[in-house]
């Protein structure tokens, strides 16, 4: 799929908003935004369309680089499609060009899966943003793995990483950061023989 190199890329970080969800496993598309934020050199401000954003430049100077507008939907997560629609419209982003980092339960805890299009795997934030604008989205799923014994999805992916899961957590989100920007600047194959191992 050919975009217009010139045209902005809207990478959104998934999560659910306030202090309360900060460390969450739902919440990793979050953390995945802040450490991209911090590598932009910029930090966020509250947008018209309920989320929070940055706009900057990732990739090395010169034509290599690529604009992007980085997001965090202030809806909760089974709203983040209204929020991703209207900063896609008001920054004139292809769809093509959408990025959502989500936690993703079928892959093992830090592994990474990048793709294009697809199902939404019962993720709420995902049925609701191809609710809002279809499939044809790019995904990088960050995995979170299946709950313990009998404990409920809704239940495992609302609670914090464990203490054994946050002493990998900071590697793995830096790794995430990186493949978001590799799918940016090198395009999705290669993003891909690269991160999804």
């Amino acid at each position: 799929m050919t975009t217009d190199a010139n045209a902005p890329w809207l990478i959104v970080g998934l999560g659910n908003p306030g202090p309360g969800y900060a460390a969450n496993r739902h919440n990793v598309g979050f953390m995945v935004a802040d450490l991209l934020a911090e590598r932009i050199g910029g930090s966020f401000k509250r947008a018209k369309a309920q989320a929070q954003v940055i706009e900057g430049r990732i990739g090395p100077p010169g034509p290599g680089n690529r604009r992007v507008v980085l997001a965090k939907p202030l809806s909760y997560m089974n709203l983040s499609g209204g929020p991703v629609i209207g900063l896609r419209d008001f920054y004139k982003v292809p769809t093509a060009n959408i990025v959502a980092i989500h936690d993703e339960l079928d892959i093992d805890y830090g592994v990474l899966r990048l793709k294009l299009g697809g199902g939404d795997n019962g993720h709420n934030g995902l049925k609701s943003m191809t609710k809002a604008m279809g499939p044809d989205y790019h995904r990088v799923r960050f995995g979170i793995g299946r709950p313990p014994g009998r404990m409920q999805v809704a239940d495992f992916v609302l609670k914090d990483f464990s203490s054994a899961e946050r002493k990998e957590l900071g590697y793995f989100v830096d790794r995430a950061a990186d493949a978001v920007e590799a799918l940016v600047i090198e395009g999705l194959e290669r993003a891909q023989s690269t991160y999804n191992s």
